[in-house]
């Protein structure tokens, strides 16, 4: 779904410029600056593979931008638009990102420029290995170093092959399945990591939406309750967007994929449009919703609520201007390019930006890298001991008041935590207290004009910090 309007766009530039912007607020040195700045290591490689009868070369990156915290942290990406340029601004984001959300890791990005679609499971299984095995031969990967997760292309099943193969190569080695993120909860991964970022999204823009003096100068009531939402893309993170926004009590009026848009003012049941493309092929003509002309109509529509979750610079000065949205939540890395953020902060728009909204895909990882190094799942110390504890209490207070709970109550009440549970309760945590920090930044300085400056502001304040307790800059 990525815009052909602008070849010559340099997302990295994009992501420059925002640092800079939020630089102008800040006091430090031009060198300290740089160096949290720029990317640190950029590796490209091409490797060869056979594809049926052919030996075809892939061309792939990874990319460290900043190693102030380690391991690095960052998704894998599997797209015909995969470049340099790209990689380094999704590395860059990736750290101040973690700053944001106190997710101790520096920023990574890695990229293999092919379409998944177009090669069999033997064949994605082969290239996933080979990428692999060229990120180990330079230390661009392991438990303390460098880990992976999924991005746009890939999933659990790329995740679990990269951890075999690793661990292929260092027999033996304790930790060694917390060199990747994202994997399967069979192979070490963890319950909640696959709605983790649309999870995340709801959250921010759920807490962005509790502030009454904000919601007031958008014109809108404080709450998800009645609001309309409008969700670009119905991949992993869209479709969990839109189900929590949907059980949350917003209205999901219009859902886009790259095949097209469909609308209806009476709301959509994102799982029937889903199970709709699953048996079709396209959202298209679903049942009792009004086809889109282009998928990039939906941006346009009048909504409370537009969440872009597909991919970069889908919102740019072409059509920035035609955006009737009050809020835009950045689902996706980059779906708004730096200038069209002009035009929508002069019209009032509320822009969440994506170094934060989408951070909860990270949060979620980091949870499961703590998970592998401890070599326990969350929950198993203390549920039953919690469960027996609450439901000692609940017997107690019937005894004392001659009431009972009835069975659902009682369920409710006297259940301990699952894994869930907590990934759930952290990533929520996390959420809520970034976005107050960042809200706090911006009212603290009166002459950052957004969300997104004010995020960078946050960010590079806790990389300096960690630069001048390690004596680096004095």
């Amino acid at each position: 779904m990525a815009s052909h309007e602008h070849e010559e766009h340099s997302f990295f530039g994009d992501v420059m410029k925002y640092f800079e912007n939020a630089a102008a607020h800040l006091d430090y040195p031009k060198g300290l600056l740089d160096q949290i700045k720029y990317c640190n290591s950029v590796y490209r490689m091409r490797f060869p593979v056979r594809v049926g009868e052919e030996l075809e070369v892939i061309e792939a990156y990874r990319v460290e931008h900043s190693h102030h915290r380690m391991p690095t942290k960052g998704g894998i990406r599997y797209a015909m638009n995969v470049n340099q340029d790209e990689v380094m601004a999704l590395a860059a984001l990736m750290t101040y990102k973690c700053a944001i959300v106190d997710v101790p890791f520096g920023g990574a990005k890695g990229g293999v420029k092919i379409d998944p679609k177009k090669y069999t499971v033997d064949q994605l299984e082969r290239i996933t290995r080979r990428y692999t095995t060229e990120l180990i031969k330079k230390n661009f990967i392991g438990p303390g170093l460098d880990v992976p997760a999924p991005d746009y292309g890939t999933g659990e099943r790329e995740m679990s092959w990269i951890m075999d193969t690793y661990t292929t190569f260092f027999p033996g080695q304790i930790d060694g399945i917390g060199c990747v993120t994202g994997k399967p909860v069979t192979q070490g991964g963890i319950a909640g990591r696959r709605e983790a970022t649309g999870l995340g999204v709801y959250f921010g823009v759920r807490e962005a939406c509790s502030f009454a003096d904000d919601m007031e100068r958008l014109g809108m009531t404080v709450g998800l309750e009645g609001k309309t939402v409008v969700v670009q893309g119905l991949g992993n993170v869209g479709y969990h967007a839109a189900k929590f926004f949907h059980e949350g009590g917003a209205k999901v009026v219009a859902l886009a994929e790259y095949e097209g848009a469909i609308y209806s003012a009476d709301g959509l049941d994102y799982e029937a449009v889903f199970q709709h493309r699953k048996a079709t092929g396209s959202i298209l003509n679903f049942p009792g919703a009004t086809n889109l002309a282009k998928s990039s109509d939906a941006l346009e529509l009048a909504c409370d609520i537009l969440i872009p979750a597909a991919l970069e610079n889908q919102i740019h000065e072409g059509n920035a201007a035609n955006i009737k949205a009050k809020i835009i939540g950045e689902a996706a890395n980059g779906p708004v390019t730096a200038e069209a953020e002009v035009i929508l902060n002069k019209k009032g728009i509320m822009v969440i930006p994506d170094i934060y909204l989408n951070a909860g895909g990270v949060t979620v990882s980091y949870f499961e890298w703590l998970k592998n190094l401890s070599h326990v799942r969350f929950g198993r110390l203390g549920k039953r001991f919690d469960e027996t504890l609450n439901n000692n209490i609940i017997s107690a207070v019937e005894e004392m008041t001659g009431k009972s709970l009835n069975d659902k109550q009682r369920q409710l009440i006297g259940r301990g935590a699952d894994e869930v549970d907590f990934v759930h309760s952290g990533l929520e945590e996390t959420m809520i207290e970034a976005y107050r920090q960042i809200r706090a930044v911006k009212k603290e300085i009166p002459s950052i004009p957004d969300y997104r400056t004010a995020a960078f502001v946050v960010a590079i304040r806790k990389i300096a910090k960690a630069y001048e307790s390690l004596g680096v800059f004095p």
